[in-house]
């Protein structure tokens, strides 16, 4: 059974994972009316991905017979000065998500919610990728190479 404070953490994740993907969704569209198609992919591709974190919460709850609505999820910015500033703000998402994760697994843990525990251990691995990723990012920026030359190496520096 799911312990009551990861019930109550868990709905509010579904609201970070979903803000997280309007978050990348807003990146996309940036990208696109910058004409940097394969960042745009990149980042469109981060969305779904977002969403699916979501969804595989929302599907945890409801086989453990949670009852919730879904939570509302405000707009997300879609204009950024520069590449970087769009990526910084990918980056500090992230982190955050971590950091709710983290705090969700210390409350599972405390709560002796195992089930719940062990779920989270999952998210938490992404996160360790999802982090050094946007790293990877900043520092493909930051290298000075043209935008788009660099995506012919987003893939590459994503899978790392």
């Amino acid at each position: 059974m799911i312990s009551e404070p990861a019930k109550k953490l868990l709905i509010a994740q579904v609201a970070n994972e979903l803000s997280a993907h309007q978050t990348y969704m807003g990146i996309s569209l940036y990208f696109t009316r910058e004409s940097l198609n394969g960042w745009a992919k990149f980042f469109h591709e981060q969305a779904v991905e977002e969403a699916g974190h979501g969804s595989k919460i929302i599907a945890f709850l409801i086989d453990n017979g949670v009852e919730f609505g879904l939570p509302q999820v405000g707009a997300a910015p879609t204009t950024y000065k520069t590449a970087r500033e769009a990526i910084e703000v990918a980056q500090a998402s992230e982190r955050r998500v971590t950091a709710q994760f983290e705090a969700l697994a210390n409350a599972a843990r405390e709560a002796g919610d195992n089930r719940t525990f062990q779920f989270l251990g999952w998210f938490i691995e992404e996160q360790v990728e999802e982090e050094r990723t946007m790293a990877a990012l900043l520092d493909l920026v930051d290298s000075g190479m043209n935008l788009f030359q660099a995506e012919d190496h987003l893939e590459r520096v994503a899978g790392e």
